[in-house]
């Protein structure tokens, strides 16, 4: 009898699983849905022609990361990059302001102050954005059909809102579902545009825009991108790990040996979510390219694909984010006094200090290397987008994103598995006894 209450414990958990994964697919549909509804006071074709002739450089790239509400002006056109933005904002500050690093120091209080200030951070940058985006659809002088003051002002607190709720569905994904609810949420609006982007690419070979053998070499690139991706991202590191014997009693312990991983790819995706994130942030102060000042022009067309400042500040940016992100999540004194109290020991290395430098200076290889790996995927399709037109949804960035939370979230799913299955087996080893 105790052995099948034990079973129906490992069923009612995997329930549980499947209920988590129900609930993210429920949360994700729901986002989708609002990526389709219209700010209001907006015409739907004026602004189809006016998208088409902007959707190169940082604007095709914002759309991206909207899934697709940028060009259709949707009540989610912002996105989740203004709570991106500010989480940027708010670690860099924790890196340089001794009243954020005291309250990164005080556990789950200091975090919960954080998590506060993001989100403060948050709508005012959402504001800040949603005013731009507003006059730069009244500047284009056809995308409006009742401009004015209560378009300006019902624009900003749709837009605002739309981000926050977006905010709120990402942490319940987080709570309640499975995987990291704001990377799911920018994942799921690429995927859901990948098709149309592959139905255009098709599109562009059947009236001769591309050739074939283009089009076969793109999705060569694209085949050989996800299998490096996945390569990277599954490499790691291994430091070997002994533990001395000791002898208690008549009994000895330890002397055992271990590993300690350290991925090639710390940060994962996080640096080029964040480098995207600081190129979007000029287009709120340049009305979304809408302008029609010349200098302004000039200025904006050197954030063109393959121009060589795009490059540059995007390349830039993911190596700094790369070392920062690793910086915060892996901390190499906090592992190397781990390892102390616990007895274990890197084979020829002194425990303490040496220990912390020996790893931080692999730690630091394996970031040099990694940071060169995400630039190298997110920038060389970039020059291939930039010769041909092809979507934006195929580009490095994108395909990046889509294979690393792929993976992440079938781990989680995997581990909660495994999990279930650990504690059933140990339930049903001591009812046996």
């Amino acid at each position: 009898m105790a052995i099948d209450n034990t079973d129906s414990g490992f069923f009612s958990k995997n329930n549980d699983l499947r209920n988590r994964i129900l609930f993210t697919i429920f949360i994700l549909s729901i986002y989708r849905l609002g990526t389709y509804v219209p700010l209001p006071s907006i015409d739907p074709e004026s602004l189809k022609t006016l998208m088409q002739s902007n959707q190169r450089g940082l604007l095709g790239m914002f759309n991206i990361f909207s899934g697709g509400a940028v060009q259709r002006m949707a009540i989610f056109a912002l996105g989740i990059m203004p709570y991106i933005s500010s989480s940027i904002i708010i670690q860099l500050l924790t890196g340089v302001s001794e009243t954020f690093k005291n309250l990164k120091n005080q556990g789950e209080i200091g975090r919960k102050k954080i998590t506060q200030y993001t989100r403060y951070g948050t709508v005012l940058l959402a504001t800040v954005q949603g005013y731009g985006v507003s006059v730069g659809l009244e500047n284009s002088g056809i995308a409006v059909t009742e401009p004015g003051v209560y378009f300006k002002l019902t624009t900003v607190i749709t837009l605002v809102a739309g981000t926050i709720f977006l905010m709120w569905l990402g942490e319940q994904i987080t709570q309640r579902g499975i995987g990291n609810g704001i990377s799911l949420i920018i994942f799921s609006g690429i995927v859901a545009e990948i098709p149309r982007a592959l139905a255009t690419t098709f599109e562009l070979g059947r009236t001769g825009a591309l050739s074939a053998s283009t089009i076969l070499l793109i999705f060569t690139l694209l085949i050989l991108t996800v299998g490096f991706i996945v390569f990277i991202e599954r490499a790691i590191r291994k430091i070997l790990i002994n533990y001395p014997k000791r002898q208690m009693g008549s009994k000895i312990y330890g002397g055992e040996s271990s590993h300690l991983p350290l991925k090639i790819n710390t940060a994962g995706v996080i640096p080029a979510i964040f480098a995207s994130a600081l190129l979007l942030l000029p287009i709120t102060f340049t009305n979304f390219g809408l302008s029609e000042s010349e200098s302004f022009l000039n200025f904006s067309s050197l954030f063109s694909q393959g121009k060589p400042l795009y490059m540059l500040l995007y390349a830039s940016g993911i190596i700094f984010f790369s070392f920062f992100y690793t910086s915060i999540v892996f901390n190499p004194k906090e592992t190397a006094e781990n390892l102390r109290k616990h007895g274990g020991y890197v084979p020829g290395i002194r425990p303490g200090d040496s220990t912390a430098y020996f790893i931080e200076e692999i730690l630091t290889k394996l970031t040099t290397i990694g940071a060169l790996y995400l630039t190298l995927v997110c920038l060389m399709p970039e020059f291939l987008i930039s010769r041909y037109p092809i979507p934006f949804y195929l580009g490095g960035t994108s395909v990046l994103i889509v294979v690393v939370v792929a993976m992440d979230t079938v781990s989680q799913v995997q581990t909660r598995l495994m999990s279930q299955q650990y504690e059933s087996l140990i339930k049903k080893t001591k009812f046996g006894r």
